[in-house]
């Protein structure tokens, strides 16, 4: 993988990563159009998606500083005392379940059975226009809080988007907004409960690595473009993403999945 590769991917990850258009449909798009193939590019990977991950730490710094003091406050540690940040935690761990299901039991199969093909990612892209475009022109009645239940459908949102062109945000924030939440409360919850998954992930496929299960195989310069490239413009997405989201502008992604999707189904056939 050559450094403008890397620099190209690693702008696609951290854009793609909160915009709701599918980060692992649009890698697998940029693997495909640069000609890059899969295995051997795992380390390249998990250096993007952890850089993904701290673009959030740094945005939502404030929200996430919020939550770990009200969460060690010294009081209160019984579940009928706790504060509204020890709930918000406990709905994060609760919309974690489905993913960590998935990412422990089904993954490889939904690897080996849905593969990365063009195809595949093109139907997805549809279906996350689909589920965009439903959460636009619903109006459901909004709720102050996000509820225990409501956490965990989300959470099988985020679960259902193992599949490639499937969108992560996308699907989170269109589910949380259509269970009748606060636009900007999904958005904030859809980012934060991420973190763990992705770095519990990156663990895992580091680990394999570090044993010879995957050769990394990429130069040391490609990874730092890579991770920097997808740290900045994840930082930019993401705080672009939280006013789209306020705005109600959604549904302009809606059209833009739906293009992109026709276009890799097509280029597939």
């Amino acid at each position: 993988m050559s450094t403008i590769q890397a620099l190209i991917l690693g702008i696609i990850q951290g854009l793609t990563e909160y915009l709701p258009v599918s980060s692992s449909g649009h890698l697998e798009i940029g693997h495909t159009l640069l000609g890059i193939s899969g295995d051997d590019n795992l380390m390249f990977e998990v250096t993007v998606h952890v850089a993904t991950v701290l673009s959030t730490l740094v945005v939502l710094w404030s929200e996430i500083a919020w939550l770990f003091k009200g969460v060690f406050t010294t009081d209160g540690w019984k579940v009928a005392e706790w504060n509204y940040e020890k709930h918000y935690a406990a709905k994060i761990c609760v919309s974690m379940i489905p993913v960590f299901i998935v990412g422990m039991f089904f993954e490889d199969y939904v690897d080996d059975f849905f593969g990365s093909k063009l195809l595949i990612v093109g139907i997805c892209l549809l279906v996350t226009a689909a589920l965009l475009a439903f959460s636009y022109f619903a109006k459901p009645r909004q709720k102050e809080n996000i509820s225990y239940w409501d956490a965990f459908i989300i959470g099988i949102a985020q679960a259902v988007a193992v599949l490639p062109g499937i969108s992560r945000s996308g699907s989170t924030i269109a589910t949380g907004i259509l269970l009748g939440n606060k636009k900007e409360s999904v958005a904030q919850f859809s980012f934060l409960m991420v973190i763990i998954p992705i770095l519990g992930k990156a663990l895992l496929e580091s680990i394999k690595i570090f044993k010879g299960e995957f050769e990394t195989g990429i130069p040391t310069m490609s990874l730092i473009v890579g991770f920097l490239a997808a740290f900045i413009s994840g930082c930019l997405a993401c705080k672009a993403m939280l006013y789209i989201v306020k705005k109600g502008k959604l549904v302009w992604f809606a059209v833009y999945c739906a293009i992109i999707g026709c276009v890799a189904i097509m280029y597939n056939v």
